[in-house]
């Protein structure tokens, strides 16, 4: 079994303590703070395509689909209070773990 080049273990190693830096910083605990739990009202609700909008309290909009939704998606009307965490997307920030409150 062929051992990994030097400079690959140098730089796993840097990297490592980069990522233990960070995580040790304040700014890793403000980068978690996306993850707090939001709280917001369904606004439109498209049952047939499986997605829908919540109108945060935050002022914001945040799409969702029926994937990120931890109460029966098909049981949903529009309308109702829930809490939601947000997470990045490709599409920019969705709501994901949707539960109603």
């Amino acid at each position: 079994m062929r051992r990994p080049a030097l400079s690959a273990v140098v730089v796993f190693s840097s990297l490592l303590e980069q990522a233990r830096a960070l995580r040790d910083s304040d700014s890793f605990e403000k980068s978690r703070s996306n993850h707090d739990m939001q709280t917001g009202t369904i606004k439109k609700l498209v049952s047939d395509r499986g997605f829908g909008f919540i109108a945060a309290e935050d002022g914001k909009e945040y799409f969702f689909h029926r994937s990120g939704t931890e109460a029966d998606f098909d049981s949903l009307n529009g309308g109702e209070k829930v809490t939601f965490e947000i997470e990045a997307s490709p599409k920019g920030p969705r709501a994901k773990s949707v539960r109603v409150a």
